[in-house]
């Protein structure tokens, strides 16, 4: 199999190639891209140096099976026809295509089988605060059909980037300094601070990340009538994004449900023994594969309600780990490449 990333150098690019080796992904020939700035990187995968080819229009994605693309989403809709032109199919981490309609939008263990359907080559990766909430929610939602969702995120740094996650270590180092910190990557400091904001604000009042996650729940589980609300937080964490999730279900769940239905579900781990003071953490969470649920427990003010805490590794399983696990889920499922 050949397989390419593109924007290789980048946060993301970089994950992607510590889940492929992980993950014992079937490669015989990887190939790198990036932007011009990161042409002639060399970077090591399983004792090879692979070096960074500038990412342009021609036939360099000839025989490429599988192209993983984390290169923000400009790039992704300029260069996908000729990403895609020979047969590669493009696995997208961008917000570009997600909510187009011939581009599915995918979740292994939640709606795997949408990745047969690809018109354009294009497989679409979800938004990462979505990605760890529907995965937690499909166990429930195969008891009783949700009918609302209120979440508020607690995002980290590395969710805006490498370079994002530098600027809040520089920003401590400068506090304690007694220096001004340097405010680049977010609206304000984000040391010793939390920011109400995720991304830019809509004429609706919610950020684009936030609506985000309303219209990709929506499709990913396959319910238009879906009610999603969220609110997104920017908190001064190195990596792994938290969830405070509510649910209403159609019909109530007990918490005995739902701990055997999350217990029993791929992709999940259930850490949850309040009197022990056990529950997942960022600190603890960074770097691990799956989504930690926790803090289970009925709503008070709905019969039919849940609340609990979730927690993933937004670089992981909310961008390169899941797009790996789309393409494994693929070969696993009969697609040959």
């Amino acid at each position: 199999m050949r397989i390419a990333i593109v924007g290789a150098s980048g946060a993301v690019g970089q994950e992607f190639l510590r889940v492929l080796d992980e993950q014992n992904f079937p490669i015989d020939e990887l190939l790198l891209f990036g932007s011009s700035r990161s042409a002639g990187r060399k970077y090591t995968f399983r004792g090879k140096y692979i070096v960074v080819k500038e990412l342009k229009h021609n036939d360099d994605f000839e025989g490429v099976d599988i192209a993983f693309t984390s290169a923000g989403a400009g790039t992704s809709r300029e260069y996908a026809s000729t990403i895609t032109k020979h047969g590669a199919i493009m696995i997208d981490n961008s917000s570009a295509f997600r909510m187009d309609e011939d581009v599915p939008l995918v979740v292994p263990e939640v709606n795997g089988d949408d990745a047969f359907n690809t018109p354009r080559n294009i497989i679409a990766n979800p938004n990462c605060t979505t990605i760890q909430m529907v995965v937690a929610l499909k166990p429930l939602n195969d008891i009783s059909p949700i009918k609302r969702v209120h979440v508020a995120t607690y995002q980290a740094a590395s969710g805006a980037g490498a370079a994002a996650m530098d600027e809040l270590m520089e920003q401590h180092a400068q506090l304690v300094r007694g220096e001004e910190p340097t405010i680049e990557k977010f609206a304000y400091q984000l040391a010793y601070n939390v920011i109400p904001q995720v991304d830019v604000f809509t004429d609706n009042g919610y950020t684009k990340e936030e609506m985000k996650m309303y219209n990709e729940t929506k499709k990913i589980m396959h319910a238009p009538s879906l009610d999603v609300s969220a609110t997104c937080v920017r908190v001064p964490v190195m990596r792994a994004h938290s969830e405070s999730i509510w649910i209403e279900t159609e019909q109530p769940i007990s918490i005995e449900q739902a701990r055997e239905a999350l217990s029993n579900a791929e992709g999940v781990v259930v850490l949850d023994d309040p009197a022990q003071k056990k529950y997942p953490m960022p600190l603890d969470i960074a770097n691990e594969d799956p989504v930690y649920v926790g803090r289970l427990r009925k709503d008070l003010t709905c019969a039919n309600g849940l609340s609990f805490w979730v927690v993933g590794d937004q670089i992981k399983k909310g961008a390169a780990l899941n797009a790996v696990q789309i393409a494994q889920y693929m070969i696993a499922h009969g697609k040959k490449f």
